[in-house]
């Protein structure tokens, strides 16, 4: 059964909550995804298996949650994130974040350390929309932005095209983690494909280089790509929430 929150600046989120004890675990998805996919599922999974408490949940203009995604930013994602936290979860937890959850887990680790046990990334993609997405305009794409304030990109994750807005790029400079320190003072691992063109190897490795943890991992998996839900990837990932020092 879904739940709703509804959160300090007026948004509706559809979220899923599993008690238990110890740290609880909680699912930040990706651009555009939902709390349905693969990875929320398989950790709810195992978080119920472990009896530890696990969120996941839908950021505003996602999934079931109330909003339009193209009113969408990062700023509103991690405001949608930090609230679901706060109001859903009690003591330390570990997050979990995939590719632009990765990017959201660290703005919220940043927010709240002290709430924070441990911190996964899968295909962690902080600053994408500076790094990855505007760099990679093209002159017409450009001009588009700059007359219509968006462009469509197409997508190798469904039919429709990803629409990307003036306002996700303005904003999510306002949002950056690379370009300042980064302390972290808790167990971090970072979980990356060598195949992912979406997100690239190199971006981990900025991460790794960037980023102040006392205990800090990359583990890079040939072949594996951005989805990152094959039945090893998956393994992977229990084994490293199971032996995360928390």
């Amino acid at each position: 059964m879904t739940d709703f929150l509804s959160t300090p600046q007026g948004r509706r989120l559809a979220y899923h909550r599993t008690a238990g004890s110890g740290p609880g675990v909680v699912f930040l998805g990706g651009f555009k995804s939902d709390m349905t996919g693969s990875k929320a599922q398989f950790l709810q999974a195992w978080a119920e298996d472990q009896g530890r408490p696990f969120l996941r949940f839908d950021y505003s203009g996602h999934g079931q949650s109330d909003g339009d995604f193209l009113d969408g930013a990062i700023g509103d994602w991690f405001e949608d994130a930090l609230s679901a936290i706060e109001a859903l979860t009690e003591g330390r937890q570990v997050l979990v974040g995939s590719s632009m959850g990765g990017w959201i887990a660290l703005l919220v680790a940043r927010a709240i350390p002290e709430r924070i046990a441990g911190l996964i990334g899968i295909a962690a993609a902080p600053d994408f929309t500076e790094d990855l997405m505007e760099p990679a305009f093209t002159g017409a794409e450009r001009a588009a932005m700059a007359a219509t304030g968006r462009i469509e990109q197409p997508s190798d994750y469904g039919d429709e095209p990803y629409v990307i807005t003036r306002r996700l790029i303005e904003e999510g400079r306002n949002r950056l983690v690379l370009r300042s320190p980064l302390p972290l003072p808790f167990p971090v691992r970072l979980l990356q494909g060598s195949a992912d063109v979406d997100v690239p190897p190199s971006v981990a490795l900025k991460l790794f280089d960037h980023a102040d943890s006392p205990d800090l991992r990359l583990t890079l998996v040939k072949g594996a790509d951005h989805r990152f839900s094959e039945p090893e990837n998956l393994a992977l990932l229990a084994e490293t929430l199971a032996r995360l020092p928390v």
